[in-house]
């Protein structure tokens, strides 16, 4: 195996350019200079918001602080991730951290200043200054969290106590990533190797299912001796969140943690109830799945391999873009057009070299182009990575040129719609290009499995979150017993009869993160579902289609996540976008079955 080159060994036009951000080093410790002063502008404006006008100001001074540290967070980083080993730019990155903290931590009056004051003033002052209009969303939605912001010295109390708040989170963290050991098992050649989280996938993807059932296994077996511990920890976070959710006078934790994103709690209830109405699919899919691996007992660690193994083959950097240029037709010349400035401006940084930071992701500031961090390595699967970076970075790139900077920050709840879509007509077009069975077969095993695991198990997790949270809310004692028996119940309802639920299974609950941020793993499936509507919509109805995706794309965050979709084409206060995503896997579904029979 050749050696990964070093970051300086990589050609220059397969880098990105961070120096559209800062052109030098200097100008980037010019610029944190800049904004460490800035500290001393924002604690001068404590108590001076009495008018429209010195609210504008104040607006103002916050945001030009803010916008130059988005650039300082993001060169230091994105600098730190061509080569973590760097000493010089682990230093930019810490030091761009700290000094976010502290200017964070000085402008914590302005929120709670501008909420004391009377709502029909203010919206009178929006009225009033035309330069406020821009705020006019952000203000709004500052003045909804009103009924549950507490007086001054109470909201005090609850900062204080955000750090032991955050203690179940913080001890599962360094639990999981640093203290956990797992232990070594056979690989494909026979050879002992330490299982780790990153391998974990990488072994149940393996056409071998002694070894897939070995990773499952001691994954589990891992966990299992930690229940109680992690039982403990977990019920801890739930009890966390249902506490400050009562202090904030809200119904539920649920709709605490959906109130931000100005989402009813029926939004939450109807994925899930529209998802159990579909169980059927996943069932149908664990049996297409079970035939084409030839399986006599399917288990729960037979979910990742491929169903259908294609020879490894090898794309070409410049067949990439070709195949992603291809893929993204259906959304206009304008798009195409704007997306060449991500192939020829340096937004992309392509080649894996020593120490990079791995996968991939797209970032950016406003005011600057976004940009694509790539691992490329030439097969099927990155391609389809960076048409998902390139939904990312295009997104981005639309809201930054139509709105001005108070709107242009879109939610996480649409974040993964823009980059699911470009898959979705990637997958379509090259299905459409091709009429043999076993390519077919493996572009639509690899969307089955993709809507699997971001629709049908984050609904899951979903649940598996709402039941628990509300036993929690009513005052139920719940034990790690309790939990693994939720969970493995829910296993055994989602996954049906033609799989072996395995006992492990009912451990899996305790190493997945993202239930220590409480209903956060739903606008998965949410966004999903959203994104496999609106690309069935521009296939089948063209330009009025692409239009209002466009104009989605063009909207950032100026309004609620739920008000862009509905007027992009999907509401998703109904349950009609699951149920448009659900016949879309269905007739996949159906497809497979029948290139199943000509391949096995």
């Amino acid at each position: 195996m050749s050696k990964l080159p070093t970051r300086a060994e990589v050609p220059q036009d397969l880098k990105w350019k961070l120096e559209d951000i800062f052109p030098t080093d200097e100008a980037f410790q010019e610029a944190l200079a800049k904004a460490k002063a800035g500290k001393e502008r924002i604690l001068a404006l404590r108590g001076t918001i009495t008018s429209g006008e010195s609210l504008l100001a104040a607006l103002k001074v916050r945001d030009e602080i803010t916008l130059l540290m988005e650039r300082i967070i993001a060169y230091s980083h994105m600098r730190k991730d061509e080569d973590n080993a760097n000493t010089k730019y682990q230093g930019f990155a810490g030091q761009a951290i700290s000094t976010a903290v502290e200017l964070s931590s000085a402008g914590a009056f302005l929120e709670p200043e501008i909420l004391s004051l009377d709502p029909e003033v203010v919206r009178g002052w929006i009225e009033e200054i035309p330069e406020l209009a821009v705020y006019r969303h952000y203000l709004e939605d500052l003045l909804r969290m009103k009924p549950h912001v507490l007086p001054a010295e109470q909201e005090e109390l609850l900062a204080a106590a955000g750090e032991l708040a955050g203690a179940p989170g913080n001890i599962f963290r360094m639990f999981n990533n640093a203290d956990l050991r797992f232990p070594e098992i056979p690989n494909e050649e026979g050879e002992m190797v330490e299982l780790s989280h990153g391998r974990y996938i990488k072994f149940l993807e393996s056409q071998d299912p002694k070894v897939r059932e070995a990773a499952f296994k001691a994954m589990y077996e891992t966990y299992s001796a930690w229940k109680n511990t992690l039982g403990a920890t977990y019920t801890a976070a739930v009890k966390k969140e249902l506490y400050f959710s009562r202090a904030r006078k809200y119904k539920s934790s649920l709709e605490a943690a959906l109130f931000t994103d100005n989402v009813d709690p029926e939004v939450y209830t109807n994925l899930i109830q529209t998802v159990h109405e579909h169980l059927h699919l996943l069932h149908r899919y664990v049996r297409v799945r079970k035939k084409l691996l030839g399986l006599d007992e399917m288990h729960m660690w037979d979910l990742y391999v491929p169903m259908v193994a294609l020879e490894e083959e090898q794309i070409p950097r410049e067949q990439a873009v070709d195949m992603v240029r291809a893929g993204l037709q259906p959304l206009g010349e304008q798009y195409l057009s704007d997306l060449e400035q991500a192939f020829r401006d340096g937004w992309i940084d392509w080649l894996e070299n020593r120490g990079k930071t791995s996968g991939a992701y797209s970032w950016g500031a406003y005011g600057v182009h976004p940009y694509v961090l790539m691992n490329y390595q030439g097969n099927l699967k990155d391609v389809f990575t960076l048409a998902h970076e390139l939904g990312h970075a295009m997104h981005t790139y639309y809201s930054n040129k139509h709105q001005e900077y108070p709107n242009a920050d879109y939610r996480i709840f649409v974040a993964e719609v823009a980059s699911t879509l470009n898959e979705a007509l990637l997958n379509t077009d090259l299905l459409g290009k091709t009429e043999d069975p076993k390519r077919r077969a493996y572009l639509i095993n690899h969307y089955l499995d993709e809507f699997r695991g971001t629709v049908f198990r984050q609904t899951m997790f979903a649940e598996f979150e709402m039941i628990v949270h509300d036993k929690v809310g009513r005052g139920e004692p719940v034990t790690c017993e309790q939990l693994m028996e939720i969970y493995y119940d829910l296993n055994k309802k989602y996954f049906g009869d033609d799989i072996v639920v395995d006992e492990l299974i009912a451990m899996e609950w305790a190493r997945i993160p993202h239930f220590y941020r409480p209903f956060y793993v739903y606008k998965y499936a949410t966004g999903f579902a959203a994104a496999t509507a609106l690309a069935k919509q521009i296939l089948e109805e063209g330009e009025p289609a692409r239009e209002r995706y466009l104009t989605f794309l063009a909207s950032g965050g100026s309004d609620y996540p739920l008000n862009l979709l509905r007027r992009a084409g999907v509401d998703l206060s109904k349950p009609e976008p699951i149920v448009q995503a659900m016949q879309v896997f269905d007739a996949f579904l159906n497809e497979l079955e029948k290139l199943g029979d000509s391949l096995t």
